[in-house]
């Protein structure tokens, strides 16, 4: 275990000969390769014409990959060393597909250019670290093909996913992050503000304890937003709905459930009862002015529609929180 924490549990660039050189990018081709063809399995479903793209992208790395075969065998024969990414200090490692899964669009666009301008920038530093002649003209080789793949990577794109194929992804993608985070983060920040009204504010007025107020707050958004969690995530696997998985809805409705109690209970801690309660009540109102703007913005609702249901009925179950304390 303390050997993985040791600077020498990985070679240096530095101490690689020119045969592991050759055999680290063949092993870096072959990952990149597999790592496109993750991603492609991964949009096909949704995005068939980006998925088209990795799959080019992946043939391009394989093309790549027996290029530099037949030069090793030709310098060094039929053996290649065991030699990876993860051998080499400083060298920059991918993630395991289990951990590239279910990613944004955008997110896999972007990881994918990082991936060929980082290797082309990784052979260019190690040329100028190279003295042997040879050694340094296929770094510059190899920097020089990852440059070009970024090109390639441009022409498929143009060709697979041109402009209208495009956005019509781009808008898919973006109904997808509404479903999945928006939908029932706003459901959850939604009934987090509006219910824990009524207990907080009646506590507040009916103790005139902020520390008791406090609790009662806390224990009210938790409790709501460990249930609007499970209870988001339990009733819709999101495979008819198309709503994405349960577990990152469970987490944006449980998490947004919390804070939109705690953002009127947390004013509590202050032991000054009314300067508590007016922090709290200028909370409150922020909070539900931020919910019909959201409302309004990503769920196109009317903007006059959200207020009246959000602000207003916010406005009614505050007012009773109030009365039921003071009676």
């Amino acid at each position: 275990m303390f050997g993985r924490l040791l600077p020498t549990s990985k070679r240096s660039f530095e101490s690689l000969s020119e045969e592991e050189i050759l055999a680290l990018a063949i092993a870096s081709e072959e990952e990149d390769a597999r790592i496109y063809l993750s991603y492609a399995d991964s949009l096909r479903e949704q995005y068939p014409a980006s998925a088209k793209v990795f799959e080019d992208m992946a043939e391009v790395e394989q093309t790549h990959k027996n290029s530099l075969i037949e030069i090793f065998r030709s310098r060094f024969g039929e053996r290649i060393p065991l030699i990876r990414r993860e051998h080499v200090r400083g060298f920059y490692e991918r993630k395991p597909d289990w951990l590239r899964k279910n990613l944004p669009l955008e997110t896999v666009r972007a990881q994918s250019e990082a991936m060929e301008s980082q290797a082309a920038r990784f052979y260019t530093e190690a040329a100028k670290r190279i003295s042997d002649a040879s050694t340094r003209k296929l770094l510059g080789d190899l920097a020089l093909a990852e440059q070009g793949h970024e090109d390639i990577a441009r022409m498929l794109d143009e060709k697979h996913t041109p402009g209208e194929v495009k956005s019509e992804e781009d808008a898919t993608a973006h109904r997808q992050f509404i479903l999945t985070y928006v939908q029932p983060g706003l459901a959850g920040l939604m009934d987090g503000s509006v219910s824990t009204l009524a207990p907080i504010f009646a506590a507040a007025f009916a103790t005139g304890d902020t520390w008791s107020t406090f609790l009662i707050g806390l224990s009210a958004s938790v409790g709501a937003g460990i249930s609007m969690g499970f209870t988001e995530a339990a009733h819709d696997d999101g495979k008819i709905s198309g709503r994405g998985s349960p577990i990152k809805r469970g987490f944006a409705s449980g998490i947004m459930t919390a804070i939109g109690g705690l953002g009127h209970a947390l004013p509590y801690l202050i032991p000054h009862f009314w300067i508590a309660t007016t922090i709290a009540a200028v909370v409150v109102f922020v909070e539900l002015w931020a919910i019909a703007f959201i409302q309004n913005r990503y769920m196109e609702t009317p903007f006059m529609r959200a207020v009246f249901q959000v602000v207003f009925g916010g406005s009614l179950v505050l007012a009773a929180g109030i009365l039921i304390g003071n009676g």
